[in-house]
C-alpha cells in the first residue's frame, strides 16, 4: 500500500483528495506529498506527523541536527538528490536516514546494498530535505556527479579554441540541466539577479536576493564545467560562444511554472575566465501601486497631487537598484485613463503597462533616450516618462517637452533629492530653465523589511545607534530572528524610505544663485521636506525594517 492508500485508509485524507492530488500531480510533476498540500488536502506539518504516527517513525528536525562529514559520504550525491535522503548519523553497523517518502522501500534496499549497513529511516519535512541537500552536497550536486561520470564528455578549457567541443558540451543534457537548476534555484529563493564570478581555484555563484548577495551553495567540481555552462548561458542568450575577449550582452526567455521570465544577460571577459550577471524580471509579477510602495502620509499626498499637475518635470533619483523604476511605474499606473494619452522611452521597456505606448531605445542605431522623446512629442502625448536623463541632450528635449505643456517624468543618477537641480545645472541647463520647469525631485532607497513569520521584539544598544536615531531608554525595537521563510536572514521583502523635495519659492531662489546643494537642503527643510534617514528611523520605530538597514543603504 502507497503512501495515498495509506493516509485515506487511516482518515488523513479522502479518497477526493487523493484523486485530485494525483491529477495535480500527473499534470505538473510534483511529488504526492507536495500535492496533496497545494490542493489543501493536508498541510505539510500534519502530513509528516501522520505518517509518523502510522509508520511509527519519529519525526526530525534536520535543521537542528549536526552531520558528520564521513556520514554524508556514506550516500553518493546522486542517489541522496534523486531519492531526497539524508544520512543523520551511523552507529553499530546502522544508518539512521531522514526520509519525506518511507514508502519507497525499494531505496532502502538499494542503500543497504550500496552501504553494507542496515538502514533505520526517520522522517523530515521535504523542504528541509531539499536544503540539507542542497547545503551540504551543493546545489546541483547530482548533476555535476553525472557530468564526473560521463565517459563521453571531455572538460574543455576555457582558453583551448575549440568551440566546436563547447559547443557540443554546452549542449549536453546534464550541462543545461544544471543551468536550468541555477534559474530554478535563483527564482526559488526570489532573487533579482545571478552572479557566476571566475576565480583561480572555483567558480562562485552568488543570488541578490532583497537587495544583498548571497552565495549558493555549489559543488566545487563545478568550476571544471566553467566552460560549458557559460557557453549554454551564451547559447541560450544568442551570443557568440566563440568570442571570450569583448563583453557580450543578450537576452533570454524562459517559461518557469507558467510564469514568464526575461534574463538580462552581461557577459564580461575577466582574469580567471568570463564572469556573468544575469538581471530576472518576471513579467508575471503585479506591479506595485502607489499606496504599496511605503511612502508616509505626507509624501503620498504630495506625490499624488504632483503626478495630477498638467505640465513639469517630476524627478526620482537614487542609485541602481533602488526601486526608481518601480515608483514611475506606480505613478503611471495612477494616472492612466482613456482621457489621456502616455508614452514612455525606457531601455529597457522591464514591464508592460496597460494603456501606456511604450518604447524601446536602440543605441545601435542612434535611437536615443532624446530622440525618442523629441519623437514622441509630435504624437501629442499629454504625460512621457523617459528611463533617465543620462546627458545634456537628454536634459534639454525634457526641459523643452515640460514648457510646452506636458507633464514629464524620469529618473537621474543622485544621492539625494536636493542634488536633482544641481546634477542637471552641471550637465548646462541654465537655472531659468530649472526653476520654470522642474515641479519635485524623489530620492528613494529600499531596505529589506523584517520577516513577519520570525519578528521579535529587542532591547538595542543605545551606545551603538547612530547619533542622528534617537530613542529613549529602555525602548524597544524590532528585528527577525531567522527562520525558513527568510532562510535564516530575518528579511522577508522590501519597502522604500524616501525623500520628497517639492519646490518652493525659496529653492527656486537658491537654485537661481547656483547655491550650493546644503544651502538648497535647508531651503527644502523649511518646506517641510523628510529626510532619507528620518524616513527610515520612522519605519524602524514602526517595526518595519532594522536600524542597519537604514544604515547599509544611507549616510548619516
Amino acid at each position: 500500500m502507497g503512501m495515498g492508500e495509506t493516509l485515506v485508509a487511516k482518515g488523513v485524507i479522502t479518497e477526493a483528495q487523493l484523486a485530485e492530488a494525483n491529477a495535480r500531480r500527473e499534470s505538473t510533476g510534483q511529488r504526492l506529498d507536495r500535492a496533496l498540500v497545494d490542493v489543501g488536502a493536508v498541510t505539510s506539518d500534519a502530513l509528516l506527523a501522520a505518517m509518523g504516527e502510522i509508520l511509527h517513525l519519529p519525526v526530525i528536525d534536520l535543521d537542528a541536527v549536526t552531520v558528520d562529514v564521513d556520514v554524508l559520504r556514506v550516500i553518493p550525491s546522486k542517489m541522496a538528490y534523486r531519492k531526497r535522503l539524508v544520512p543523520v548519523d551511523r552507529a553499530n553497523g546502522v544508518l539512521r536516514v531522514a526520509t519525506c517518502d518511507p514508502f519507497d522501500l525499494y531505496a532502502f534496499d538499494e542503500l543497504r546494498l550500496i552501504t553494507g549497513l542496515q538502514v533505520e529511516p526517520v522522517l523530515a519535512a521535504a523542504e528541509e530535505i531539499d536544503k540539507f541537500l542542497k547545503a551540504h552536497y551543493g546545489l546541483g550536486g547530482e548533476t555535476i556527479d553525472e557530468l564526473m561520470g560521463s565517459k563521453d564528455l571531455e572538460v574543455v578549457s576555457a582558453e583551448s579554441g575549440e568551440n566546436e567541443d563547447l559547443m557540443e558540451m554546452a549542449q549536453e543534457a546534464s550541462v543545461i540541466k544544471l543551468v536550468n537548476e541555477v534559474f530554478l534555484e535563483a527564482l526559488n529563493q526570489r532573487a533579482s539577479d545571478i552572479h557566476i564570478e571566475p576565480y583561480e581555484h572555483e567558480l562562485i555563484v552568488r543570488f541578490r536576493v532583497d537587495g544583498v548577495l548571497h552565495e549558493a551553495a555549489m559543488p566545487p567540481q563545478i568550476q571544471r564545467f566553467q566552460a560549458a555552462i557559460i557557453s549554454r548561458i551564451k547559447i541560450l542568450a544568442n551570443l557568440n560562444i566563440a568570442e571570450k575577449r569583448l563583453p557580450q550582452d543578450g537576452r533570454i526567455k524562459i517559461m518557469a511554472g507558467g510564469r514568464q521570465i526575461d534574463i538580462r544577460v552581461s557577459i564580461i571577459p575577466m582574469l580567471f575566465g568570463e564572469g556573468v550577471v544575469m538581471r530576472l524580471l518576471d513579467k508575471s509579477t503585479v506591479l506595485y501601486t502607489l499606496p504599496q510602495l511605503g511612502m508616509s502620509e505626507r509624501d503620498f499626498n504630495l506625490f499624488n497631487h504632483l503626478i495630477t499637475r498638467p505640465h513639469g518635470i517630476l524627478l526620482v533619483t537614487g542609485p541602481t537598484g533602488s526601486g526608481k523604476t518601480t515608483t514611475l511605474y506606480a505613478a503611471l499606473s495612477a494616472i492612466v485613463s482613456k482621457e489621456i494619452k502616455v508614452l514612455t522611452v525606457e531601455d529597457p521597456v522591464e514591464y508592460h503597462l496597460d494603456g501606456v505606448n511604450q518604447i524601446q531605445v536602440q543605441p545601435k542605431i542612434e535611437f536615443t533616450f532624446a530622440r525618442g522623446l523629441r519623437a514622441i512629442l509630435r504624437h501629442d502625448p499629454d504625460v512621457a516618462m523617459i528611463g533617465e536623463i543620462r546627458d545634456l541632450e537628454t536634459a534639454e528635449a525634457a526641459v523643452q517637452a515640460a514648457l510646452t505643456g506636458h507633464l514629464v517624468f524620469s529618473t537621474l543618477h543622485t544621492n539625494d533629492a536636493c542634488s536633482a537641480p544641481t546634477r542637471l545645472l552641471d550637465m548646462g541647463i541654465e537655472p531659468f530653465l530649472i526653476t520654470s520647469t522642474l515641479e519635485a525631485a524623489m530620492a528613494q532607497r529600499l531596505v529589506r523589511t523584517i520577516c513577519p513569520r520570525c519578528k521579535e521584539v529587542y532591547q538595542p544598544d543605545i551606545d551603538r545607534l547612530p547619533a542622528d536615531f534617537a530613542i529613549e531608554a529602555g525602548q524597544t525595537l524590532w528585528r527577525g530572528a531567522g527562520c525558513k521563510h527568510c532562510h535564516g536572514t530575518g528579511y522577508y521583502g522590501r519597502t522604500g524610505i524616501y525623500e520628497l523635495m517639492v519646490m518652493s519659492q525659496k529653492i527656486r531662489d537658491r537654485i537661481m544663485t547656483r547655491a550650493a546643494v546644503n544651502d538648497i537642503v535647508s531651503a527644502a527643510r523649511d518646506n517641510g521636506m523628510r529626510l532619507l534617514r528620518e524616513d527610515g528611523w520612522n519605519k524602524v520605530r514602526a517595526g518595519i525594517t532594522t536600524p542597519e538597514e537604514v544604515m547599509r543603504v544611507s549616510k548619516g
